[in-house]
């Protein structure tokens, strides 16, 4: 295994601003064949993507994973809905914890693990107002401030 093929680390930028993740965990995708080509090439994107349930099944919808550039005419469609896999006992608590507490489910991050399987970060989330939007941007502008300040001397 080389080295290259755990620097993939894909992240939804925009989750930690729209949402306050309260939970996370790590689930497997099933994914087709030049799928996993291109998340190694890194030409993935989790912009507006989200989870649901079908049948006690966690799917992803509004994963882009652009084609395979070597791929024939087997090559995959780019924005599919893939199945992700986790165990009993946590789509349980998945699936129990958005339908009482009107939580969503969003991926956070793609990543590769130690044996080279795309695994993907989700996480229990709640939708933020606009205040907490302009709270978040605030604090983050302050613990800048307060680098740019430590920096300095």
């Amino acid at each position: 295994m080389s080295q290259s093929s755990n620097r993939i680390n894909i992240r939804n930028k925009r989750s930690t601003f729209d949402y306050e993740l309260i939970e996370r965990f790590s689930a497997g995708i099933q994914l087709a064949g030049t799928e996993i080509k291109s998340i190694r090439m890194g030409k993935a994107s989790l912009v507006d993507s989200y989870c649901y349930f079908v049948n006690g099944e966690l799917w992803l919808k509004g994963m882009r994973v652009s084609e395979y550039f070597y791929g024939t005419y087997n090559n995959h469609q780019p924005e599919r809905e893939r199945k992700l896999l986790l165990n009993k006992k946590e789509l349980q608590k998945l699936e129990r914890k958005t339908k009482e507490s009107g939580l969503t489910i969003i991926p956070v991050r793609l990543f590769l693990n130690d044996r080279g399987f795309a695994k993907i970060e989700i996480a229990l989330a709640k939708g933020k107002k606009q205040h907490d939007k302009r709270e978040t941007l605030k604090q983050k502008d302050a613990s800048r401030e307060m680098d740019r300040v430590r920096k300095k001397y």
